[in-house]
């Protein structure tokens, strides 16, 4: 094992945490290891809109140029960030165990009344469009910035909360005072779940990441990416997806929501472990498609 891995990683707080997890995990098997991070576009640019930038691959992006390019071994990104369809040449290897994929509203006092007209901040289509199809007399605004910044803004805004995932801010040891759970939320497919990628033609960093995937984890986020990737077709949209493992069973719950959160269509199903088949994600996203998605998913690519 005299092979340097390199782990590519972006630089923020959070996603270091997550390459030095990975990097630790390598190294407890005998591996050498050096982490090098860079930024991403979707570090750089914070005065827009996710869904203006073209938000598929904009925080992998970079990562998979220096990949491709040899600057680095191997990626590790929050799962939820990489795009369902991964460039050519660039595989998965492993899912790490998962954390919570729960979302979380976090506010600047202990009580917020809701039945009056709040303002809630995130950059996130899924979470806004859920949450005004809870609270549609409220107002949600647009912020941007790595996890840190965005509880900076929070602190400096008069806005009444802003939403977060949990896995996050519980990772770097940041999660706030005043903050609620929003078990009716459905997170984002592969929420929680960090991943590791290689270059299809590296045997040695495949087989070495590899020993770290969690199948329990991969299962799950299979599911949801699958639900996810045959929905939007290529368009970013308010998709909402998590499977959970219970016993011999899988819990699964999906949602696709109009831009406003007026219109919704959730999707509800159990599954034995042994059941899934390699398209169990596919057909769950098609009965949302017959059940109206299609009618939708045109509707939110008019708009976007």
């Amino acid at each position: 094992m005299s092979k340097t891995i390199r782990i590519g990683t972006r630089d923020s707080e959070l996603a270091l945490w997550q390459a030095t997890t990975v990097q630790q995990q390598l190294e407890s098997l005998g591996y050498h290891t050096q982490l090098v991070p860079v930024k991403s576009t979707g570090d750089l640019v914070l005065d827009k809109p996710l869904y203006e930038m073209g938000i598929t691959g904009i925080f992998t992006k970079t990562l998979d140029i220096a990949m491709l390019n040899g600057t680095v071994d191997i990626a590790v990104h929050s799962m939820k960030d990489v795009p369902t369809a991964l460039p050519k040449g660039i595989e998965q290897t492993a899912v790490l165990e998962r954390a919570t994929a729960t979302d979380i509203l976090v506010t600047t006092k202990s009580e917020v009344d809701f039945s009056k007209p709040c303002t809630i901040a995130t950059g996130s289509l899924r979470r806004k469009a859920q949450w005004l199809h809870r609270y549609p007399h409220h107002t949600v605004v647009d912020f941007r910035g790595n996890v840190n910044t965005r509880l900076q803004k929070l602190s400096d805004s008069n806005w009444d909360g802003a939403i977060f995932a949990k896995a996050g801010l519980q990772r770097i040891g940041i999660l706030p005072q005043y903050h609620t759970d929003l078990d009716w939320m459905i997170s984002a497919p592969a929420q929680g779940a960090m991943v590791v990628v290689a270059l299809e033609t590296d045997s040695y960093c495949k087989e070495a990441s590899q020993k770290l995937n969690n199948p329990h984890a991969e299962i799950v986020t299979r599911i949801e990416r699958d639900f996810l990737r045959t929905l939007e077709g290529g368009c970013t949209a308010p998709i909402g997806a998590y499977a959970e493992i219970l016993g011999n069973a899988i819990d699964f719950k999906g949602s696709l929501l109009s831009l406003d959160g007026g219109d919704k269509i959730e999707i509800l199903k159990a599954i034995l472990v042994e059941d899934v088949q390699p398209d169990t994600g596919v057909a769950w996203a098609k009965e949302v498609l017959d059940r109206g998605g299609k009618e939708l998913m045109t509707q939110i690519k008019r708009a976007l």
